[in-house]
């Protein structure tokens, strides 16, 4: 650790950004699945810098389309014509399973979830928004109006008159221990009476199919399909928010939504398709993405960087199917931790590359009494055996696994071997 540049770090940022471990790693390099530290420490990469990079450290595809594309412009605007703007836009636009798509990029995941609030409310002129429970949505004003995690929402000041409703998570639902069909029947229930009780009109509801900053939560598949039956009804757009569930992480899907059986009005994603550039966006179609009766530009969206970047990101992803290996790799992932029968472990969650293990104290019954505690010594018990993983969760219990999804089996078990004894040592 470098306690020259930490205390540099906490003497010119703000006190509130969190910084992992009793003694912060600065990471200095990466390749593959592998970061390396300043002094030299090699880590086997869990987190992948809260699920952005999705393919692989120091990809040569994105290397080469990065400095080629510095070597011509950095930026223009949206001002002019931008080639590798354009045809990345067509490459997602054919993936999205919008019809009739249109795309706007932005730089992060919480301006795409701007955006699309922005296109929302515009559509149905209302400030009124549904969002689930647990949820996180971003860190600006609007978006930290509709985040339901506590934790992550600094103040009550707000653009937003937001509702809140079940569904984002089944363990510690007040439904958990009902059957899937139940479940969805109770939670559609709970969207009506909301519904009701909000009176006017809602313009959307926002929610991510898996919630990350929640700690990998959801409801069952089938839910958001269902609460969009009743949306429909009621001309209220259905927001999926796939800055962390998309381009093929959950294994069975490239989107987190396609496990619901209905389509969303708007689409935000960010994260993964920059692979650690700062891309992201929002996918509509063209009659919703094109209401807005004002001008607007976006100065660093899109850039001809990033877009070139992102490009060759995806098309490595798509040509190499890594969410088949997502899917592959991560039941090795979920099998073994599933049958660790840890007494700290609660739950296991979660789907591919994206996994959820919730800590709790032992001996406190189910679904057991959160422990935090536990979740920061397995951090550092994994860091100090060479793994870097996540942790989330409204108490903060919960580890959060998502590898870049080109992990391999080999890496798999590693970090699996690591991450038990990490387990043990902690309980």
């Amino acid at each position: 650790m470098s306690t020259e540049l930490y205390d540099r770090t906490r003497a010119v940022l703000p006190k509130w950004l969190a910084i992992y471990y009793d003694e912060p790693i600065e990471i200095d390099r990466g390749e593959g699945r592998h970061v390396w530290d300043a002094d030299g420490n090699r880590y086997l990469d869990f987190f992948g810098g809260i699920l952005t990079t999705m393919t692989e450290h120091a990809l040569p595809a994105v290397t080469k389309a990065v400095a080629e594309q510095a070597g011509k412009i950095i930026h223009t605007s949206t001002l002019y014509l931008n080639r590798p703007m354009v045809e990345l836009c067509e490459q997602i636009a054919a993936v999205s399973g919008i019809p009739d798509a249109k795309v706007f990029l932005t730089t992060s995941g919480t301006e795409a979830n701007d955006t699309a609030l922005l296109l929302a409310a515009s559509r149905n002129r209302s400030n009124q928004i549904l969002a689930l429970r647990n949820s996180y949505h971003g860190r600006s004003f609007s978006t930290i109006a509709i985040t339901g995690n506590s934790a992550w929402s600094p103040t009550s000041l707000t653009p937003f008159q937001t509702y809140y409703v079940h569904g984002g998570q089944q363990y510690r639902s007040p439904f958990a221990g009902l059957s899937d069909g139940e479940f969805i029947a109770a939670c559609v229930a709970d969207l009506k009476e909301t519904l009701d009780q909000a009176g006017g009109d809602v313009a959307a509801l926002i929610a991510e199919p898996i919630q990350g900053v929640g700690g990998f939560t959801s409801g069952p598949d089938g839910l958001l399909g269902a609460f969009a039956e009743v949306l429909r009804e009621r001309n209220i757009l259905w927001i999926s928010d796939e800055v962390q569930t998309g381009w093929g992480r959950t294994g069975e899907h490239f989107w987190g939504w396609q496990a619901h059986g209905s389509t969303p009005d708007i689409v935000t994603f960010a994260k993964g398709v920059g692979n650690g550039l700062s891309v992201g966006g929002v996918i509509a179609p063209a009659a919703i993405m094109d209401g807005l009766s004002a001008n607007s530009i976006s100065t660093f969206g899109g850039s001809p960087l990033t877009a070139a970047g992102a490009l060759a990101n995806l098309r490595h992803l798509r040509e190499h199917d890594l969410q088949a290996n997502a899917a592959k790799v991560g039941s090795i992932l979920f099998d073994g931790l599933r049958a660790l029968r840890s007494p700290i472990v609660g739950d296991v969650r979660g789907k591919g590359l994206m996994i959820g293990v919730e800590l709790v104290e032992p001996g406190s019954g189910t679904p057991g009494t959160p422990s935090p505690q536990l979740a920061t010594a397995v951090l550092q018990g994994c860091k100090e055996r060479g793994l870097l993983v996540g942790k989330g969760g409204l108490k903060g219990n919960v580890l959060r696994i998502a590898p870049p999804l080109s992990l391999t089996a080999t890496e798999a078990i590693e970090g699996l071997d690591i991450l038990t004894a990490a387990l043990e040592e902690a309980s």
